[in-house]
């Protein structure tokens, strides 16, 4: 079972989220936070296994709340914004957040979302992976990563697995593609997560392109 933890400042929309998710067989909620330093307390005191933030809460004011969320403890953090926000997936995908989503994606996407996230896989609807791309290109107006000097530790095997983690590949097409066992996939990325800082291969497409492994491709 995944248990989950919706915030979301609108009781209607807590409660159209906790219907759609609570009707999924292995989905259950672990609770309801209003606010970000309700989420903040309860993802702390449930442990939940995914923090799903919708509202006004992902906007900019939640950027600061996944970034306390996943200072101290492990859930995992989908966010659902609106059409318009999408500039804050940069944002909060640097804070630690492994999912960003518009909030009128399909019930059912959704729930598979969840699902995703919860394996530690990354989700990133192709709208915002877009923005993505564009705050890339112009991240030498942001701080760099605390561990951007992480690169030099990786092995040219691992900058190989990465630069597929980035392309979007999943374990068994790197595998394929490269020659290699999926179990020495899992390995390789086990092991460049913990050498760049990273808690999910999401932080990991970032570093990535941050550390100009990978670029951008012209608009």
């Amino acid at each position: 079972m995944v248990s989950v933890l919706v915030v979301n400042d609108q009781s209607l929309q807590r409660l159209a989220l906790r219907m759609l998710l609570g009707a999924e067989p292995d989905l259950i909620i672990a609770g309801e936070a209003t606010s970000g330093a309700e989420a903040v307390r309860m993802s702390a005191e449930l442990r939940p296994d995914v923090v799903l933030m919708a509202g006004r809460i992902s906007g900019p004011d939640g950027v600061e709340t996944v970034r306390h969320i996943t200072r101290h403890h492990t859930p995992r953090v989908l966010m659902l914004t609106p059409a318009g926000h999408e500039e804050y997936a940069y944002a909060a995908l640097r804070a630690g957040a492994d999912g960003f989503l518009l909030e009128n994606v399909a019930p059912d996407e959704l729930a598979s979302a969840v699902r995703v996230v919860a394996a530690g896989d990354a989700v990133i609807t192709p709208t915002l992976t877009r923005a993505l791309v564009d705050a890339v290109r112009d991240q030498r107006s942001m701080p760099a990563l605390p561990h951007a000097s992480g690169l030099d530790t990786l092995t040219g095997r691992e900058r190989d697995v990465l630069v597929a983690v980035a392309a979007g590949w999943s374990n068994a097409e790197i595998a394929e593609r490269l020659s290699i066992a999926p179990t020495t996939v899992k390995t390789h990325v086990s092991n460049i997560l913990a050498k760049i800082g990273a808690r999910a291969r999401v932080q990991a497409v970032t570093f990535a392109y941050e550390s100009g492994l990978v670029r951008p491709a012209a608009a």
